[in-house]
Parts: C-alpha cells; structure tokens; sequence
C-alpha cells in the first residue's frame, strides 16, 4: 500500500520550480477539493494561487485577481498585512505550538481577556474551525443542562430553517441545507426547526414569529439549546431577517428555558457593519461561535464563548465527572492567537469598523447597477451581498459559469445555489468593490447573453 520510502521527493530548495501545467497534473492525480463534484473539476479551467498582496490573489501565471470572496469569508484586512506577518514572526522566535491541555500561554490568555471584553462573556474555549466552534457549543449546552437541577429532560436543540453550522456531524445535525446535510440524516441528532423568512419581510417575520411561538411551546420542556445565525444565514445564499426578528426568537427562546447559541462564524468580525451582528438587535446570549475572521484570515483557530453561569457547570470535584471532556491537539495556537491579537490591534488602532460605511455603500450601489435580466433579488448587510439570478436548469449550472467568468475580469467570486455571493475584505476600497460588481454584471452578459 505504501510506496518504498527511496522515492523521496527532492529537496524545495535542489528542485526546479514547477510550472502551472505540472501542479495542476498533480492536483488532479491526488487532490479531493472541499464542496467540489469531481468530475466538474476534471473538465473545467482551474485557478492556482502561487501568491497574494493586499486585497488581490496572484496566480501561478502571474495573473491578479481581487479576492472578493475573502478567501472563503475570513480574510479581514488583506493578505501578507505586515503587522500580522510580524505578530506571527515575533511569535515564532518564542513558540508555535504548545498544548493547553494542563498548560497554558500567554496569547491565548491575553486573546481570551479581549473576545471577552468585546462580547461582555466570560470564558474562552478554543478549537480549529467553525464548525468545531459550533459543536462544543452544542456539547457544552447539552452538558450544562444536564449537569444542572431538573434539566435532564432537555436533550435536544432548535435551529433556523436552511441553516449552515459546519460540517461535522453535531453541526450538521443542526443545519438544515438538504443539498449539504440530506445524504448524512441517518447518522445525526433530530432538531426543532424553527421558520424563518429568507428576506427582512414584516409579514413574513410575523407569520414565522406566530409558528415559531407554537414550537417554543409545545417542545420547549426539552429543548437544550437554540442555535442560530444572526441577521445573515450566508450559506444559504446570504437568506437575511432583520433584528427584530431575531430579538423576538431569542426571546422565545430564553422564556422556554433554551441556552442561546449565536454562531457569528461568518459574521463576526465586521462582516455586518458591526463588530458582531449581535450589536445590532441587542441581544445577549449564553454561548458565541466565532472562527474564520478572528486571526484576519491568516492560520486556522475558533472559540466558543461562554457566560460564567454556563462554566460553573461545570464545576465539582473530579469524581462528580462534570467536566467537558473536548478539546483539539492545536486548541489555542500560540501563532494563530498572536495573528488573532495583532488583527484586534489593527481594529482598534485603525477605527476599522467606523471607517466601513463608505464600503457598505458602494456594495449597495454596485450591486443596484447588476441590471443584467435574470436578476431575481438583491440582498445585503454590510459586506455580505449575493445577487439572485434565474431561473435556470440545474444542470446547465449558469451561476457557477458566472462565478468562472468573473476570473476574465480579474475579480473572483463563488455562488451559493442561484446566488453570486460577495464577501469583500474590510479592507478592499470603495473602488475596488465596484469593480467586483462590475465584473458580475458583465459576466451575466458574457454567459446568459
């Protein structure tokens, strides 16, 4: 099974550099791409990232091209920023990677001491992904119910319609995208689903209210935790409900005895216009998912964020097993948490978020000018926009063909479903995000015609 260990590689730096042609032979021989049908990836023009300055992906061809999906929505103040390739140097010359499984270290203290100052939570706990995120804040609630007087019975959580929490199984057993998550139903936890409108609409949002109202009551007795995205279900195409909406949900849910759980995995960070979307519909919770923006897109890391009443618990002596027993080989990185500091540094000493309004609207309006005709609906908040087209067969995959049609004028982009979704860096400028608008619409010409 294995090849005889004399076939070595040589050496990066006795090796000649190898050409696009030849890495992209290589990938096709042994890569499996996430979120990628592996036949459509055999067949079609692929892109190979040889480098990366500011806002712009260069290829290994040498070609640039604006980065309007922030490298899968977590790039915050563009690549190679020299104050976070710095922080990550500094920390290098101490430690990369100590466990903090009966240790600890000083970024992930300080880091800790400042997520809890901008959430006003308490404690920190971390992992490597969003999703992991979301699943410890799934076993901590279930636990913490558990583990508290006459909570037995809560064993089970509620979540969004068309929801997206990641992709290990407690994530998806409370996601609810069937194209994701319908070939795994065998294998995952039953959830409430709670209604919710894919658009800010007031008649919308009081019928939803009204069914979410009946479910809160009939299952509330056994509901553990309710998990949701706030203001924006990205995933699902960037779905959106406005705050009120959510302020009315969560209330439901504290009324029934649920833990709140907001995952801001994709909205944190600025995304909304907000440090966190939560800010805007006055919200407070139990637990807080954050992940790909916390380190400005540089190195994996995620916490899950807890209220004091939730850690205590898990308090007792060893023999009463109260423990949580998780955790994750890189939990807490020391590097990923001196990127992570170094970004809040750049937050707060360039006033990034006072300084996104300009963005915002440029989005806005550049996404007005998409005037191709099969555009069905616009939606945005803050930097998170997709432009709906349709319809279209499935199978002639037009948006997808969109997105690829992007790349000819330089600015890329993916689409969710018949979304073609933007999620630019807080840091592209006014100008920049019109040329991203600017390139779909003109792609919608070049493809649809």
């Amino acid at each position: 099974m294995f090849a005889e260990r004399t076939d070595w590689p040589p050496r990066p730096d006795r090796a000649p550099p190898m050409d696009t042609a030849g890495l992209l032979d290589l990938d096709l021989r042994h890569v499996w791409h996430p979120f990628t049908q592996a036949d459509e990836w055999a067949t079609e023009p692929k892109l190979c990232i040889a480098s990366a300055e500011g806002v712009e992906l260069i290829d290994t061809d040498g070609k640039r091209y604006l980065d309007a999906v922030s490298s899968l929505w977590c790039n915050v103040h563009g690549h190679r920023n020299p104050r976070i390739d710095a922080a990550i140097r500094r920390q290098l010359d101490t430690v990369a990677h100590t466990t903090m499984l009966g240790l600890t270290h000083a970024p992930a203290i300080e880091l800790a001491a400042r997520l809890c100052a901008l959430t006003g939570l308490d404690r920190v706990f971390y992992s490597d992904s969003g999703s992991s995120a979301v699943e410890v804040a799934l076993k901590m609630a279930f636990q913490a119910q558990q583990q508290r007087p006459g909570g037995s019975a809560r064993t089970r959580f509620a979540a969004l319609a068309e929801a997206y929490h990641g992709d290990t199984l407690g994530s998806v057993s409370v996601g609810g995208i069937d194209l994701f998550h319908g070939v795994y139903r065998p294998l995952l936890f039953d959830c409430v689903r709670i209604p919710c409108p894919d658009r800010p609409d007031p008649e919308a949002e009081t019928r939803c209210l009204a069914q979410a109202r009946t479910l809160f009551a009939e299952h509330g007795p056994t509901l553990a935790g309710f998990v949701f995205e706030p203001l924006v279900q990205g995933a699902a195409g960037m779905r959106m409900h406005s705050a009120s909406f959510l302020a009315g949900l969560c209330a439901m849910a504290r009324e029934a005895g649920a833990l709140l759980i907001a995952d801001e995995v994709a909205t944190g960070f600025g995304r909304t216009g907000t440090m966190f979307a939560l800010e805007q519909a006055g919200v407070t919770v139990d637990l807080l998912c954050v992940a790909k923006g916390i380190t400005g897109g540089y190195l994996p890391l995620a916490a899950t964020l807890a209220t004091e009443a939730v850690y205590d618990c898990f308090r007792g002596p060893y023999t009463a097993w109260k423990t949580l027993f998780h955790g994750h080989t890189y939990t807490g990185n020391p590097l990923a948490c001196a990127a992570a500091l170094a970004s809040l540094d750049i937050f707060r000493d360039d006033d990034v978020i006072a300084g996104l309004r300009p963005k915002i609207e440029a989005l806005r309006n550049g996404i007005l000018l998409i005037d191709h005709r099969t555009v069905i609906e616009r939606r945005q908040r803050g930097l998170m926009a997709a432009v709906r087209i349709g319809p279209f067969a499935t199978d002639a995959r037009v948006p997808h063909r969109v997105a690829l049609a992007c790349r000819e004028d330089g600015v890329i982009v993916r689409c969710l479903g018949d979304a073609i979704v933007m999620m630019p860096p807080l840091s592209m400028t006014p100008e920049q995000i019109r040329r991203c608008t600017g390139a779909i619409n003109a792609a919608l010409s070049r493809v649809v015609g």
